[in-house]
């Protein structure tokens, strides 16, 4: 199964990128994902069940520990051939 998780990171912060919404990149771009596009007013990444899980798994704990105060997120099952 392939799943797309999309996400933000709040406070926002438009002069320059919070610690936890710099933490969400690292996170996303580490893991072992198809496709990361990370944008100033949401992000997106998509790849195999495990690995979108286990990047939200690390995502939560790691942005939260950053500083984060909210996180929305929604993730999606992604039909195969479907970009």
């Amino acid at each position: 199964m392939r799943l797309r998780v999309e996400f933000t990171t709040e406070p926002f912060d438009l002069d320059e990128a919070p610690a936890h919404a710099v933490v969400a990149r690292e996170v996303v771009e580490a893991a072992e994902l198809d496709a990361v596009d990370v944008g100033p007013f949401g992000n997106t990444a998509e790849g195999g069940a495990d690995a979108v899980l286990t990047a939200v798994d690390a995502l939560l704990r790691k942005t939260l520990e950053a500083g984060a105060t909210r996180i929305t997120l929604q993730v999606n099952v992604v039909e195969e051939g479907e970009a």
